[in-house]
This record gives structure tokens, sequence and C-alpha cells, in this order.
């Protein structure tokens, strides 16, 4: 039975599709790993795939269709050994009306992905920058292995002050829908790493979250912002481009064994 990991902050530019995309190709390669796009601008699906005319290349074969049918089987997309990914595009936005439609509840991704769960070590979810069902369904999918969410922040002011509203909603979540969801940890994701509220924020994000910072820190790097367009295979720069998030990974790894 797989893992479920949602990346999510309610702030964009907090690297939620890089780390998503990074975690996931990390996973595979020694485990089996299902990424999902929940976001409509499909960021994670370009990532992974390469394929950046989404809304033509993956007509009817997203995630919204997986959630509308209730089964995922049918939408799942190989990106190579090890490694699948349920893709999204514009029409995603549309999931709130299609739900409501549909008569769909929050727990409509987990009934879609219920026939292929086992099939998995990892589901690594990349979620939008809003509190709404698009981050609301993840964060409700259950797992007998357990659900986690990690919270991005990017080291600025209005990243600081969408943490508490996204904890607010996985505590909310946890009490209504998904009792074994369990915050897994804050990943800052440095936009700069230079800068000098870097520290400050560090301390006050550890202050009022005490133990739930992880020790890895995903500095900025030009390499990582050139795999988009280099992508993971064959590239010379791959080891420099993860350099940061292969400690993140090995450290998430062991926060979800402790749990």
């Amino acid at each position: 039975m797989a893992k479920i990991i949602t990346f999510g902050i309610s702030k964009g530019g907090c690297s939620k599709s890089t780390s998503s995309g990074i975690t996931s190709f990390l996973l595979s390669r020694e485990e089996k790993v299902l990424a999902i796009d929940m976001d409509s601008q499909g960021n994670l699906t370009s990532f992974l795939t390469g394929e950046y005319d989404i809304c033509d290349v993956f007509e009817n074969k997203t995630v919204l269709e997986a959630i509308t049918n209730g089964d995922a089987r049918p939408y799942i997309f190989n990106v190579k050994e090890n490694l699948d990914i349920i893709p999204s595009n514009d029409y995603l936005a549309t999931l709130a009306k299609t739900m409501y439609s549909n008569k769909l509840g929050l727990d409509a991704l987990e009934k879609a992905l219920k026939p292929v769960m086992d099939r998995y070590d990892w589901i690594i979810i990349d979620t939008p920058p809003g509190l709404y069902e698009q981050t609301l369904l993840p964060l409700a999918t259950k797992s007998d292995e357990g659900s986690y969410a990690i919270v991005m922040f990017d080291g600025s002011m209005f990243a600081y002050y969408a943490i508490p509203k996204f904890m607010e909603i996985i505590q909310a979540t946890q009490e209504a829908y998904n009792p074994n969801l369990k915050t897994l940890g804050i990943l800052f994701s440095l936009i700069d790493s230079r800068a000098k509220e870097n520290e400050a924020m560090e301390l006050a994000v550890e202050e009022d979250y005490p133990k739930l910072k992880f020790e890895s820190v995903i500095k900025r790097k030009a390499t990582t912002r050139r795999l988009s367009i280099e992508g993971f295979e064959s590239n010379k720069e791959l080891d420099n481009a993860i350099e940061y998030y292969v400690p993140f990974v090995e450290e998430m790894k062991k926060r979800v064994k402790k749990h």
C-alpha cells in the first residue's frame, strides 16, 4: 500500500512542483512511484513528461477524468521505469463544478486511487497555491501506510503567514476526513539563499512550529531551474541540480518511518 505525500502551501512560487517532481524522481530509483498533478497549471506534468502543450497532449486524459469516473487506471501515464504520473491541464480548474454536478465528496480522489493503491510504494501529490478542492482532496485521501503533508516555505513573509492557514486546513481535514493525516514537516526552499531575512524567518518558524522544520534546506541553483529544460535523462548537470534534494528525501523517508 502506497504512502501518500502531499506538497502544499497557499502561496505560489514556493517550489511545490519542483520539489514534488524531484522527490518523485529520486524515490523511483529504488521504489515504485505515482506522481499526481493537482494543479491546473500542469507544471508537474510538464516537468516530468517534457510535454508543454498539455491541453492537447492530455486532453480528456487527466486527473480530472480520473476523479470524475472514479478510476485512476486509464489516466496513468508512464514516465520511466518505476515512475508514473496522472497528469493535469487547464481544465482541472473546473474541478469544483464537476464535483458538484456529479455529487462527489472529498473522498473522490481516494476512490479513484483505490484500484492502484497497492501498485506503488509512494504517491506524491503536487497542489496549487490555494485552499480549495484541488488541495483538500489530496489531504483527505487515506492510506493504510500513512498520509502526510509537507509544508513548503520560501523564506518570505508572505509564505510565513501562509503556513498557519495551511496548518489549519491540515488539522480540519484530519478531524473531519482523514484521521491518519500527519504534518511531516516544513521544508525551506529558499528563492534567494543569500537573503539576510532568511535567518530571522528560520528562527521564527522553529519557534512557532518546534521540531517541524526539516534539517535539509533547498537552496536556489541555476542547474535545478534548468531541469525543466534539460530533463532528467542524459543530463550532465543532474547530480548538481538535485544536490539539495538527495538529503531531503532521505530525511523525509526517516520521518515517515518514525510515524
